[in-house]
């Protein structure tokens, strides 16, 4: 089975969580301490993309973790996917996340639009010559 992509994980992952996000009220009764950090379970997340748990877990903590996680000019740490937050377990910067997937979302729409032009010139550039040659064929 094909591994899922960043994009595709980043998706299914915003899916599941935005409305989690979304309704956090600080100081209300809530399953976590913070609003960005999002406690996520990587194998309902890898069950979904039909993927051992351990791919997505690795693809956030290995990869996507050092590739977007940053530290401030402060010295403080803005991690992407920490193992652990104030008893949360897995946790996930979803606004930095919604960010990193909007980004990949306009990378693939960019390389989907490219991919539609390229096929469409390659399309006329094989019909104009059959076109002049059934032109010229036709004519008495």
């Amino acid at each position: 089975m094909k591994s899922p992509s960043d994009l595709k994980i980043l998706n299914t992952i915003y899916k599941m969580y935005n409305k989690e996000f979304e309704t956090f009220t600080l100081g209300a009764e809530n399953k976590r301490v913070s609003k960005p950090y999002i406690p996520i379970d990587c194998k309902l997340i890898a069950r979904k993309l039909k993927v051992d748990g351990d791919i997505v877990f690795g693809r956030l903590y290995y990869h996507l973790q050092e590739k977007y996680g940053y530290n401030r000019d402060d010295g403080s740490k803005v991690a992407f996917f920490t193992l652990a937050l104030a008893g949360d377990r897995h946790c996930i910067n979803f606004p930095l996340m919604a960010s990193v997937l909007a980004g990949l979302e306009e990378e693939s729409s960019k390389a989907q639009r490219a991919t539609l032009l390229s096929t469409l010139a390659i399309v006329i550039s094989l019909v104009v010559p059959i076109v002049d040659w059934l032109s010229k064929s036709l004519q008495p």
